[in-house]
């Protein structure tokens, strides 16, 4: 395909017209906000967000920022779900997962600020017919293991890794991303909603809804990794199971379908896949150990992957912002609320609301909702976080060399 955008020339050329005006300097007591970020363009939709690259002013920094309509999430029962992703972002960050920088908000949306990975999602890969080699889903599954095992130590389910939520960097490491409709679970406690997107979710999940059984637990995220890890190898997935599929079919269809594995595949591979695709969660693959003790991964040398010093097999064209062009195009043209008008549409709005009286409100139940989000929201800064833990280490080695001078 012709290339789509030509990101290295672009960002070259963004780094210097940067560089050659003064940074703006932001009141470090003040709030992150919408001011501090300069939209550059739209790269994508989420399940309910859209997404675009932005630069911070002050750091020059770019980022990824996911922005949802408040009244869409109102109208569409989601404010919860962005609530729990924003909660479990704000307390977790892995080198292996796409982490949360900063979220704030405005009257009409939410914001999330987040890594920005340029190399596409796994999804639009294999839409390019990308043949993936053995040795590179290899690092994946050693890359999204540590990510799974991370997220595990901290009580999450993820509950939708697939290859649509599987970032790339410009050198091809593995991100996972997406925390909508993950899941935190203390000790003892099991799961029991049908959640995730059914031809990667995990059999005890749809044999729970089903039969009201004991739930299900981290064992699921281990299953779609291979459903994720089989689809890469092969192009097509392990079962044939669609979200039209009703859950009856899906119960009886893995205790009558077996895996075809090909013969092209080591006998290694073809074990490991074996044991994440094991449909008792008892005996699946599950954890960071049972992955480190297979056969086929004796000799990855797990410190360098998490250091990213292992070279990754396929790495994304440079020369191209891997998304679908015409996500800009419909930010421009066809959003009805576009983006890079916010602050002349919030004015305009700010003057209207003045003139008329508050009381005439055409929908309460909408403007109640509204106000509670603007009153729950939490405003987050990993930027200022993270400086406010290193200075109490400072000041400590100070005193230190202070005391060693007397």
């Amino acid at each position: 395909p012709a290339p789509m955008f030509h990101w290295s020339k672009w960002k070259k050329r963004m780094g210097a017209s940067a560089s050659s005006s003064k940074r703006p300097v932001f009141d470090e007591r003040e709030d992150v906000n919408f001011d501090h970020f300069q939209i550059l363009r739209a790269i994508g939709k989420g399940s309910f967000g859209k997404v675009c690259i932005v630069q911070k002013r002050d750091t020059e920094k770019m980022y990824a920022m996911k922005y949802m309509n408040k009244q869409q999430c109102i109208e569409r029962d989601e404010v919860r779900n962005v609530f729990r992703e924003l909660e479990i972002l704000q307390e977790i960050e892995h080198v292996f997962l796409v982490n949360l920088w900063y979220s704030f908000q405005d009257e009409e949306d939410m914001f999330m600020v987040v890594d920005l990975l340029l190399g596409g999602d796994l999804r639009y890969h294999l839409q390019q017919n990308v043949q993936f080699t053995e040795e590179t889903v290899k690092l994946y599954i050693c890359e999204m293991a540590l990510a799974l095992d991370y997220l595990r130590s901290q009580h999450i389910i993820h509950r939708d890794v697939k290859p649509d939520n599987i970032l790339l960097d410009e050198q091809g490491h593995a991100h996972l991303t997406d925390f909508n409709i993950a899941t935190i679970i203390r000790d003892g406690e099991r799961a029991t909603a049908l959640a995730g997107t059914k031809p990667y979710m995990a059999p005890e999940i749809f044999h729970s809804f089903l039969s009201g059984g004991t739930g299900y637990s981290f064992e699921v995220d281990w299953w779609s990794l291979g459903v994720m890890a089989y689809e890469l190898l092969r192009g097509w997935r392990p079962y044939d199971i669609h979200s039209s599929n009703p859950v009856e079919s899906l119960v009886q269809l893995f205790s009558t379908v077996s895996v075809q594995y090909s013969s092209a595949w080591s006998k290694e591979m073809v074990a490991l896949l074996r044991k994440l695709l094991t449909v008792n969660p008892e005996h699946r693959f599950s954890c960071l150990g049972d992955i480190q003790a297979s056969t086929y991964l004796s000799g990855v040398v797990w410190s360098d992957v998490c250091e990213k010093r292992v070279e990754p097999g396929f790495v994304p064209n440079k020369g191209r912002l891997h998304c679908d062009p015409t996500f800009e195009l419909e930010e421009m043209i066809l959003e009805s609320r576009p983006l890079h008008k916010k602050k002349k549409r919030l004015a305009k709005n700010k003057s209207r609301d003045n003139s008329k009286d508050s009381s005439q409100s055409e929908n309460d139940y909408l403007q109640e909702c509204l106000e509670a989000i603007q009153q729950d929201f939490v405003i987050f800064n990993r930027e200022k976080l993270k400086k406010s833990q290193e200075q109490p280490s400072e000041s400590v080695s100070a005193s230190e060399t202070t005391d060693e001078a007397e």
